[in-house]
């Protein structure tokens, strides 16, 4: 018989650095998620993708205390902003885009690194075709003020 689905949860956790403090911790925790093995079975997951990029994940969690979890690639933003090259920066050291979009730009990336990105992400984006994909995350950069040459 199939377990019963309770609900499920998204978070967004840094490669490899899934603890049981704040914000992961409180969110399982409530819920009646063991951290711990989440924890361990995220961190063994991830250890192969870049260390410290957000990982977005989404947590069913069943009657039983029971989970199951799925990963999904780092979000566009940070992908292109890696890109660009931008710099970490301020009082949560994270990269940032323009503070103008549109006006100013923050950084520029060549159609070939959006077409790598656009495959990269291809399984979590509603496209049917890399074209397509592309058009999606030349969206994103546009609104983070990163230029696009080529």
């Amino acid at each position: 018989m199939a377990k019963k689905v309770v609900g499920s949860l998204k978070l967004q956790i840094k490669a490899g650095q899934a603890n049981p403090s704040p914000p992961v911790g409180p969110a399982l925790g409530q819920r009646g998620i063991n951290i711990m093995e989440f924890c361990k079975a995220f961190n063994a997951k991830t250890q192969e993708m870049e260390q410290g990029a957000p990982v977005p994940v989404v947590i069913t969690y069943y009657a039983d205390k029971s989970f199951t979890f799925e990963t999904k690639t780092p979000p566009a933003s940070f992908l292109l902003k890696k890109a660009a090259g931008l710099k970490p920066q301020g009082k949560r050291n994270r990269a940032k885009g323009s503070e103008k979009p549109g006006r100013q730009t923050a950084g520029t990336v060549t159609a070939k690194q959006v077409r790598e990105i656009a495959e990269a992400k291809m399984k979590d984006l509603s496209a049917n075709d890399v074209e397509a994909a592309m058009q999606i995350i030349l969206g994103s950069a546009r609104s983070i003020g990163i230029e696009v040459k080529g």
